[in-house]
């Protein structure tokens, strides 16, 4: 019985050792794809401060009205192109032409009465020297003298009075022809008009704008940096800027100006760039600009071993057996052909480039040569 025993035993082990085997070669085999293989790189990099902005003119004026007045015409509307010194907006003048011509009138009776006067200090002053000369021959009294030297010192005194009337007189007219003059609002200088905040039949008071008006040439990119990265920074620094609605990539902008005092509201600092001359920038164009803020390790990789999936940023990392495996990233900033990996990858890894929409995950990945 032990040994009839034994052999069955034997045999069961020698089934279940045959079963086992037999489920080792029914395994799937792996799968092999060739592909053009790429390596994640640690390099440095510009550690650079990003802002955005809006392109304006270099130079911006407000027209405003300097009188109170109400607006009889507005003669230009928004992005029309105008000359130095074109009207753009008039007033009612009425009552301050009626003022200055009040005033002219006033100075024409002073220079009359002016004239008047200096023809009675000419005949005293003649009558003066005749005296004179009488009283040399003993030939007048000198309470007569006396009475001849006041009217002249009086006749003088008038014109003097006269001169200073007509003076003021003169200056009141002045005053007024320059207030009738601002009924008139001119361009002050060549350029575009970009907005426009007024229409005929409103009251035009002083300091209240009506248009704004940018000047012809050469356009700024104004945008704010925050004071973790003023330091960095400073006037003549070449500055990369990206603008929204323009079709060349990127222009070099050069900074003209930084503001010496920090906005207390947010901690920044405006900074104002020059930007090329280029028929495709407008004033109001949304941009950003990218400032050099020292050097920092990156871990890059290509972008065209970048592939999406849904809304993530994946590669095809291959494992130490060369396998491949579908690895979700964080990506940072394009470097040329190369983008940045926030996490995800280490420096060193083998990548599959270019996947594009094959499926090569668990694939033994050989490199094509």
């Amino acid at each position: 019985m032990k040994i009839v025993l034994g052999a069955s035993l034997l045999a069961v082990s020698a089934m279940m050792m045959a079963g086992c085997q037999g489920g080792e070669s029914t395994s799937p085999a792996i799968q092999t794809a060739q592909a053009r293989l790429v390596e994640s790189k640690q390099q440095e990099v510009s550690q650079n401060a990003r802002s955005t902005g809006t392109v304006h003119a270099r130079e911006t004026a407000i027209v405003s009205a300097q009188v109170m007045g109400r607006i009889q015409q507005v003669l230009v509307s928004a992005g029309e192109s105008v000359r130095a010194g074109q009207t753009l907006v008039v007033l009612d003048g009425e009552a301050l032409r009626a003022s200055s011509d009040q005033a002219q009138a006033a100075v024409r009776a002073a220079q009359g009465q002016q004239a008047a006067a200096q023809t009675d200090a000419s005949l005293a002053n003649s009558t003066l020297e005749r005296y004179r000369q009488l009283q040399a021959e003993k030939s007048v009294s000198p309470q007569e003298m006396d009475e001849v030297a006041r009217r002249a010192e009086a006749a003088s005194a008038r014109l003097d009075a006269m001169r200073a009337q007509t003076e003021a007189a003169s200056s009141q007219a002045s005053g007024a022809a320059a207030m009738l003059s601002y009924t008139r609002l001119h361009a002050p200088f060549s350029g575009v008009v970009t907005a426009r905040m007024a229409d005929p039949g409103t009251m035009a008071a002083p300091g209240i704008p009506l248009l704004q008006v940018d000047k012809a040439g050469s356009l700024q990119l104004q945008t704010t940096v925050d004071e973790s990265a003023i330091s960095t920074i400073h006037r003549g620094m070449k500055v990369q800027v990206e603008i929204s609605g323009a079709s060349a990539a990127t222009f070099t902008g050069t900074i003209a100006e930084i503001n010496a005092a920090a906005d207390p509201a947010n901690h920044s600092f405006l900074v104002k760039i020059d930007l090329p001359s280029s028929s495709q920038l407008r004033g109001g164009m949304y941009g950003t600009a990218e400032f050099q803020n020292g050097i920092r390790q990156a871990i890059l990789i290509p972008r065209s071993s970048v592939v999406s999936r849904g809304s993530l940023a994946c590669v095809y990392a291959l494992d130490s057996r060369g396998i491949a495996q579908l690895r979700s990233i964080t990506l940072g900033a394009a470097q040329g052909n190369f983008v940045e990996v926030l996490s995800g990858i280490s420096a060193g890894e083998k990548l599959v480039d270019a996947p594009a929409d094959r499926d090569l995950a668990g694939k033994r990945i050989e490199a094509q040569p």
